[in-house]
């Protein structure tokens, strides 16, 4: 299957041939209008122009079917359709893609193109391994008995649980996804249970050792991680570790009056950086800031902290240079400038 950009590239050389085409025709013409053609550079010049005119219009219907191609690659399929056609596919595209399932742009489009009803199209979409997997919850229940939620039922469900978990301060992330409420849904666990649950844990944090809680704070992790934990340990784990990991770097920054930017930190974490590696980083980073700051300022240029985050922790080719760069720089003046006190000590020496 032909990639956008191909359909693009055919697209584009497409169209400057029929213009290429175009220009050769009206040249045709224009000879035909001249006086005194012989009879036999008339049928030459008619049977070119006939030649012309049929590859122009067989390289138009080729750019009609690559834009139509295009067009699908891209999902305007809008745009292959009109009349009630084109409302139907809007009507169905809207309501899926509000669930989420705007891959289904496709299938919704094939459908259309078949004749088939918004009404029948709804329903056969339910068939879909995509439908089915964006509602998973149904299908445990189907398998449990119980009676299937509609589109609606389901997404307000989801919402009402999303809702409670925001409240509480959940980090983001632990169950605010569609695929983490599959299981309350398939076991028709209410909204009005899980803000039990949720209250529950609330009050264990409260309850928590005091120690225990203030020790966990300074290392980043917040009442409402702590909540998570006590909701759902094996799945709020990695968010506690990853906070964890975060404030152990900030930390480092800080200790050495360096600034502490959380998503840098972040990102860090989840690159493996430990805390006995941000240590020794930023001891670095604060030992060569002010001297890098100097040298940049000389030459006419600058150096931040991120940069030399970047150098230190990630390798960054561009830092990692930028920072040789000065440093060398440095050096050949240093050097250039001892030589010439030497020479002129020696010079003076000389001369007496």
């Amino acid at each position: 299957m032909a990639t956008e950009g191909d359909l693009e590239f055919k697209l584009k050389v497409g169209k400057s041939k029929v213009s290429a085409y175009r220009a050769q025709i009206e040249g045709l013409k224009a000879q035909l209008k001249r006086k005194g053609n012989s009879k036999a550079l008339i049928a030459a010049l008619n049977k070119r122009l006939a030649t012309t005119q049929k590859a122009m219009d067989n390289q138009a219907k080729a750019n009609v079917a690559n834009q139509n191609e295009l067009y699908k690659v891209t999902g305007q399929y809008d745009k292959l359709l009109s009349g009630d056609n084109r409302d139907a596919f809007a009507a169905v595209s809207a309501l899926f893609n509000s669930y989420g399932l705007g891959s289904l742009s496709g299938k919704i489009y094939d459908y259309v193109k078949n004749g088939y009803s918004a009404d029948t199209i709804s329903i056969l979409l339910q068939d879909t391994k995509e439908y089915k997997e964006r509602f998973a919850g149904n299908e445990l229940r189907k398998k449990a008995g119980l009676p299937v939620l509609s589109a609606g039922e389901y997404l307000a469900t989801e919402a009402s649980y999303r809702q409670i978990m925001e409240s509480a301060g959940l980090p983001s992330g632990f169950y605010d996804q569609p695929s983490d409420f599959n299981s309350w849904i398939g076991k028709n666990v209410s909204p009005s249970e899980i803000q039990t649950r949720v209250d529950l844990a609330t009050q264990a944090t409260i309850l928590a050792n005091p120690n225990y809680k203030k020790a966990l704070n300074a290392m980043g992790i917040s009442d409402g991680e702590l909540t998570s934990y006590f909701l759902d340990q094996k799945k709020a784990l990695p968010y506690i570790q990853k906070a964890a990991a975060t404030a152990a770097i900030g930390a480092q920054a800080l200790q050495n009056n360096l600034a502490f930017d959380q998503t840098y930190a972040e990102s860090l974490a989840t690159s493996g950086i430990t805390a006995d590696q941000a240590a020794q980083g930023y001891s670095q980073i604060a030992q060569e800031a002010g001297t890098m700051k100097d040298l940049a300022s000389i030459y006419g240029t600058s150096y931040t902290q991120r940069e030399a985050e970047e150098a230190t922790f990630r390798g960054n080719a561009s830092a990692v240079n930028k920072r040789k760069g000065l440093a060398s720089q440095e050096r050949a003046n240093f050097s250039g400038a001892a030589g010439g006190a030497r020479a002129g000590f020696g010079q003076r020496g000389g001369a007496r």
